[in-house]
């Protein structure tokens, strides 16, 4: 039956879930929940669609950025926990207590520093009373330079190149004995285009330039290059003088004619020269590398490297005279024609050569964290030297960090277990202004004789009741003129240059004030000590390198510390 009331039978009904009039404004606020939170998804992703994919400059700049960030987060991390120079070093220990021994690092077990042994009872004197008796090293001095570095250059040819107080000594000195086989020498690759012909007129009016047949660098092969140029032509001076009397090595019978000098050549080289008597050169007992921001005192450096070479054992470096295997060795027998040095060994009366079977094998410098000689300055002797330029395994190992290299090679060497690892950790540190873990004051022997009394001092009240191998005190890290990390500022606001280097010294009475007084100044200035009493009337036994001399400043500075020759007063 049609019945039109009931409506049309076939129509669906209501959906559960339809919308219904009483619910209609929640149902509105849900969706425009939605809406917004489609709206703000669709935002960002357009965003990122746009700097990712319709930018790509964008996109990559914003990968770099990320990356450097995280690149230069990583390498701050891990330079921060590699660095050995976290901390200043106890200076002042290494000064009173010599290394315990010339093995090299990896036949011995680690040395005690930062420890001490309380148990220790080395001797802290180096040098014995006769070292005058041995015979005179010959040294052959390569400064690592650049074709740009000529003012540097300068600087080193005036002042420890040749002054009389880096050749001869503190005091009267030994008129130039001592250095008369050390010869200074620059070494640099291949001069750029620009600057060949500069470099080419330098060395025809200095003759000290070698040139490498490489391209200029630092740790690139430099070094390995120079050590082969050396062991083929690097020639010193002869033993000029008849009272004492070279050991044979192997070496000593190879000459060379005597080449052009140098300015800064030996006075004894010159002065055979000008006579008419003119010797053939020879192979020198040590081939050295420095840098050219250190400062070197020729005659310390000798008599350290002298007292190495005829050392005939491994046993601690540091003790004295025939304690530390030295062999004194020269003959006041013969009548001598060396003119300005020809009474210098006049008064000695020292013993025969003994004989050595073997040449010394002797690496040299300032021994770093137990591992390698620091780059300023290390020396080989030369069967070492040798070695290095003929095997093909070392020169494999030329580039890198090139004093660490060089620890590699000594590991290399088939009698490495013999070779003498000898440490200068007290006389050689960097400039007082460098702020640096190896800096203090310029520093001479009256203060160390100082620093001595005190931490042997303690070592003695503290061996009855510490245990051995106590932990060091922190003040034997402290410097009277520099702090570690800290930019140096003069003690004064208004000092003269004198009185600026005064306070560059170790202890001195200058770097002690601390309130800006003229009068206290002036009372500090006249409380110098005199050259002598530093030197304690020792003609060596003080610094021997100044390293960290960035500036031509510095370099002055140093150089008027060091070489100056007023004697000032003998308070």
């Amino acid at each position: 039956m049609d019945n039109s009331l009931l409506g049309n039978a076939d129509r669906q009904p209501f959906p559960k879930n339809a919308r219904k009039w009483w619910n209609i404004g929640e149902t509105m606020h849900k969706g425009r929940s939605r809406d917004g939170k489609r709206f703000r998804n669709f935002k960002i992703g357009s965003i990122q669609y746009t700097i990712l994919y319709q930018h790509p400059p964008l996109s990559i700049l914003f990968a770099l950025l990320i990356f450097t960030v995280f690149a230069i987060t990583l390498t701050l991390s891990l330079k921060y926990i590699l660095n050995p120079d976290r901390e200043p070093l106890p200076w002042q220990a290494y000064c009173s207590i010599p290394s315990s021994t010339t093995t090299p690092p990896m036949y011995r077990s680690a040395s005690p520093y930062p420890y001490l042994d309380l148990s220790s009872n080395a001797s802290s004197v180096f040098l014995p009373h006769d070292l005058d008796c041995l015979p005179p090293t010959g040294i052959f001095l390569g400064v690592f330079s650049m074709d740009t570095s000529f003012e540097r250059r300068m600087l080193i040819r005036t002042t420890w190149a040749s002054h009389p107080r880096s050749r001869n000594g503190a005091g009267d000195g030994d008129q130039g004995l001592g250095t008369s086989r050390t010869v200074v020498r620059f070494i640099i690759g291949r001069p750029r285009k620009d600057w060949e012909r500069r470099i080419q007129t330098e060395i025809e009016l200095y003759h000290d330039i070698v040139i490498l047949p490489i391209t200029e660098n630092m740790n690139s092969g430099k070094t390995h290059s120079y050590f082969t140029w050396a062991a083929s032509s690097a020639w010193v001076p002869p033993n000029y003088f008849n009272r004492t009397v070279s050991r044979q090595f192997s070496y000593s019978n190879a000459t060379s004619p005597e080449p052009l000098l140098a300015h800064h050549d030996p006075a004894a080289a010159w002065e055979h020269r000008s006579s008419g008597q003119s010797k053939p050169w020879v192979r020198p007992d040590y081939v050295a590398k420095v840098d050219d921001d250190a400062f070197v005192m020729l005659a310390e450096l000798e008599s350290r490297l002298r007292l190495e070479l005829y050392s005939e054992t491994q046993k601690p470096y540091g003790a004295k005279g025939l304690e530390a295997g030295v062999n004194v060795t020269a003959i006041p027998t013969h009548s001598s024609s060396d003119g300005i040095i020809g009474d210098a060994l006049s008064h000695t009366g020292c013993s025969p050569l003994s004989a050595q079977s073997r040449d010394p094998l002797v690496y040299w410098g300032y021994l770093v964290k137990e591992r390698f000689m620091a780059g300023e300055l290390y020396a080989l002797t030369w069967s070492l030297t040798e070695w290095v330029s003929v095997t093909p395994a070392v020169k494999a190992l030329s580039k890198g960090a090139e004093d660490k290299q060089t620890a590699k090679w000594m590991a290399l060497h088939p009698r490495s277990n013999e070779i003498r690892w000898s440490s200068e950790r007290c006389w050689i540190y960097d400039h007082p202004r460098s702020g640096t873990v190896y800096s203090h004051g310029f520093l001479f022997p009256s203060e160390v004789t100082r620093i001595r009394q005190r931490v042997l001092s303690y070592i003695a009240g503290a061996s009855s009741t510490l245990p051995l191998n106590v932990p060091i005190p922190t003040e034997w890290s402290l410097s009277s003129v520099s702090t570690f990390g800290v930019r140096y500022s003069p003690p004064l606001s208004d000092m003269s240059l004198l009185e600026s280097v005064e306070a560059l010294v170790e202890g001195s009475h200058m770097s002690r004030i601390r309130e800006d007084s003229t009068t206290e100044a002036e009372i500090a200035w006249s409380r110098r000590e005199s050259r002598n009493i530093r030197y304690e009337n020792k003609r060596v036994g003080g610094t021997v390198v100044v390293h960290f001399v960035k500036k031509h400043m510095w370099f002055l500075e140093t150089a008027l510390a060091m070489l100056d020759d007023e004697n000032y007063s003998d308070k």
